[in-house]
């Protein structure tokens, strides 16, 4: 009797003999990604303002390249040109929902923030007209990142 095992987004599906048992396992896909503040850490309310971005070229400076045969490509700023690695963050992890980009001087990677309305994230992302106090939410679709616009809002943050 041969069994295989896939997984896909936290569903285990097992396959023998032409049968498909399905179980729901919390620990894997997309769940194993779980925001949750630090344990025995003070938190801080601060004042920030957030704002939704998604992997388009418009939220992130890219553009598809004419020589490149359309791989992506910066739009602006000194690395223009080169190539972009589209959804990898600073901090070199993939951009998902709870991914927060921020002012790394102000906010530095691997601090927890609760956001009212988005909810837990973790910085793992900078851009450039990021200044301050001002921080960049990810979406997965550029409609969802302009429905959130911009907020002035007071947020929970652990360091």
């Amino acid at each position: 009797m041969l069994s295989v095992k896939q997984r896909y987004k936290g569903f285990y599906f097992f396959i023998t003999t032409g049968l498909v048992f399905t179980a729901m396992v919390w620990g894997g896909g997309c769940y194993n990604n779980r925001i949750r503040p630090p344990r025995n850490t003070a938190s801080h309310v601060i004042v920030v303002e957030a704002t939704g971005y998604c992997n388009c070229g418009k939220c992130c400076g890219w553009e598809r390249s004419f020589f490149g045969l359309g791989r992506p490509v910066y739009s602006t700023g000194v690395n223009k040109g080169k190539p972009k690695k589209v959804g990898v963050t600073a901090s070199g992890t993939h951009a998902k929902h709870g991914t927060i980009a921020a002012d790394i001087s102000k906010l530095p990677f691997g601090t927890v923030i609760y956001i009212p309305g988005y909810g837990y994230g973790r910085v793992e992302d900078r851009g450039g007209a990021i200044k301050g106090t001002k921080i960049d939410l990810w979406f997965s679709s550029h409609e969802k990142a302009l429905k959130w616009g911009r907020k002035k809002m007071k947020v929970r943050v652990w360091r």
